[in-house]
């Protein structure tokens, strides 16, 4: 298979790695890289000789969220005028993610650098994710543009801690999430790759039908609890919340003056990420 924003590696026992591999722009997630992904679970899902699949990002950050570079849509416009337009856009980049949550085989989540807005919703949607101790994890996208789509944390923290940190916009290092229950476990950053691998080799040696079921059990249990229902409720919420003039606001910031001022105009008043100071 061949792609252009992600790199797809089978090894011979069973473990594929799928890379997002846009590293000159911290993997943002564009529409076509969003549709890769996509692609590429679907692939290993259907492939026999994989046991489990690895995602993962090139070069410095697994991923710093959403393509929001003002590009043509629908490669990179992420605020559209038309909401109708904006909310088809949204629940087609949860499809993408959900590929990962509907796929029969394991997936591992590798997180190293920054994981960042689009990039958590990415992530969480994997069975199990292993974060390197100084990873930082957050969603700043919550102060200025929307809502993380995926749902997940919630269901993964808790209602309290999920809104202490989606209604700040704050990062946290992979320790932190590890104890917080967002990751499964935050090693360090020079045992991430080797820690992962160990993981999926284990669950490579686990009979793939059982794999499969267990899989599914589980799954079905947060299904139950209405997560299909939530996901469906922040594609609506985030495309009203695009409408709004504050949002709007943000978007003609990135279009005036560039994508960097706009999340320097974000975050100054906080300190932190683009208004940290130096």
């Amino acid at each position: 298979m061949s792609y252009q924003y992600i790199l797809y590696d089978k090894r011979s026992d069973g473990i594929a790695y799928l890379t997002l591999n846009r590293p000159e722009k911290l993997n943002a997630l564009s529409r076509p890289l969003q549709d890769e992904v996509a692609d590429a679970v679907r692939a290993a899902d259907r492939d026999p000789e994989v046991r489990v699949l690895v995602l993962r990002g090139a070069g410095r950050a697994f991923s710093a969220g959403y393509d929001l570079s003002p590009q043509p849509a629908p490669a990179g416009q992420y605020i559209r005028r038309d909401t109708l337009a904006d909310r088809a856009g949204l629940e087609h980049t949860v499809d993408c993610w959900m590929t990962i949550w509907n796929a029969r085989k394991p997936v591992l989540g590798q997180v190293h650098g920054y994981c960042l807005a689009g990039g958590t919703d990415l992530v969480l949607m994997c069975d199990a994710v292993i974060a390197a101790d100084d990873a930082q994890i957050g969603h700043p996208g919550v102060r200025a543009l929307g809502m993380p789509l995926t749902s997940m944390w919630p269901y993964l923290v808790g209602p309290q801690r999920a809104k202490l940190w989606l209604l700040t916009g704050g990062s946290m290092d992979g320790v932190e999430a590890e104890r917080i229950g967002l990751v499964a476990r935050a090693v360090p950053a020079e045992r991430l790759e080797q820690e992962v691998l160990s993981i999926a080799q284990t669950m490579a040696k686990v009979l793939p039908e059982l794999l499969i079921v267990n899989k599914a059990a589980i799954n079905r249990v947060y299904e139950l609890m209405g997560l299909r229902t939530a996901q469906q409720n922040a594609v609506e919420l985030d495309a009203i919340c695009h409408a709004t003039e504050s949002v709007q606001e943000f978007g003609r910031v990135v279009r005036e003056k560039g994508l960097k001022a706009a999340l320097e105009w974000r975050d100054t008043k906080f300190g932190d990420y683009r208004g940290a100071k130096v």
